[in-house]
């Protein structure tokens, strides 16, 4: 399962209003290879889930996750900061044994 933040889950919100798209477009949350430390996180608004899909809701907001993203993303929490120390969305994954420094990247 991977779940937001109260505040995630708000920007989610804001940002699909933002870019005009209706409520039928949701989070989807991937893993691609690259980065500093061999893992990114990929996330986009789609309008349907795909085949493959699992999807979770919490707070509001639904996040498509494909199976092969989900053995990394099982248990990840979705936050959002604007604070000094960085801007943007973080994912706080127990998967992770590395992280690099910018957030975006990461090791199991």
């Amino acid at each position: 399962m991977v779940t937001v933040t109260d505040i995630a889950a708000a920007k989610i919100k804001e940002l699909r209003d933002k870019e005009g798209l209706s409520d039928n477009y949701n989070v989807r949350v991937a893993v691609q290879g690259g980065g500093c430390s061999g893992l990114m996180y990929d996330l986009d608004f789609a309008s349907a889930p795909q085949p493959n899909d699992m999807v979770f809701e919490d707070k509001g907001v639904k996040i498509m996750v494909d199976k092969k993203s989900i053995l990394y993303l099982a248990g990840t929490e979705l936050d959002f900061s604007d604070g000094l120390n960085g801007k943007g969305f973080q994912f706080k994954n127990p998967n992770a044994t590395r992280t690099c420094g910018c957030g975006e990247s990461f090791a199991v």
